[in-house]
């Protein structure tokens, strides 16, 4: 069994999309990263980065203590690793599918999230940072349509956990002032991966989790969102 520390994000998705390809039990403890469930201690206990989401394997391969884990490239590559699915097993192929997903967690995941940030949330619009993460994001999308134009998938001819790590952070590309139609080969992919059982499962538990998934972020929530330091993680 797995627990899974989860609250509706790009990041979340990720996870719960991985779960439900798998057939992995699962059951989800909600962090209400709104209302500041993140700064918990029991949740810090095992996300120290107070993020989610966060795992915590009940019966790990070793057959040892429960095993935790935060961060989502990390979350993913050990539940592939554990289950010996959608990760390649040959060096090459391992290699391919890897360093795309480092693409994700280091450039399209932090550029996309201050595309949202700017455009969405900042109580200030300041037209340089939003057209300078919106341009990014551009650039981004167009160096995966490039790579999707001659495989079905990130890493090849297989769904690997590369294509679960990007899918989450494209869903909201009308939000990112992107154009899916002017990148065919992203498009026919995002279509592909969208039309799997377990992505529409997986996205099926954002509405579960939290009724409001989708609505406009209250004030309150923003003032907890953002603007965090090293006091907060500290309780000061």
């Amino acid at each position: 069994m797995i627990d899974l520390h989860y609250w509706p994000t790009p990041n979340g998705h990720k996870v719960t999309m991985f779960l439900e390809e798998a057939g992995l039990p699962y059951r989800i403890h909600p962090v209400d990263i709104g209302k500041g469930a993140q700064f918990e201690p029991a949740f810090l206990a095992i996300a120290p980065n107070n993020r989610m989401p966060a795992i915590v394997d009940h019966a790990p391969a070793d057959g040892g203590a429960p095993v935790s884990l935060f961060e989502s490239g990390a979350i993913l590559l050990y539940l592939a690793e554990k289950m010996g699915r959608f990760l390649p097993t040959t060096s090459r192929g391992r290699a391919e599918a890897l360093q795309w997903l480092f693409w994700q967690m280091g450039g399209l995941g932090p550029m996309a999230g201050q595309n949202h940030h700017f455009s969405q949330y900042a109580p200030e619009k300041i037209p340089y940072a939003i057209d300078r993460y919106v341009k990014e994001t551009n650039r981004l999308y167009g160096v995966l349509d490039r790579r999707l134009a001659d495989r079905p998938f990130v890493a090849g001819a297989d769904y690997t956990i590369a294509d679960m790590a990007s899918y989450p952070w494209i869903v909201p590309w009308e939000r990112q002032a992107q154009d899916l139609n002017a990148h065919p080969n992203l498009k026919r992919w995002f279509e592909a991966i969208r039309e799997r059982p377990g992505t529409q499962a997986a996205y099926a538990r954002a509405t579960e989790v939290n009724p409001n998934h989708g609505q406009p972020m209250s004030e309150d929530a923003k003032r907890v969102m953002f603007g965090q330091t090293a006091a907060t993680t500290r309780g000061d």
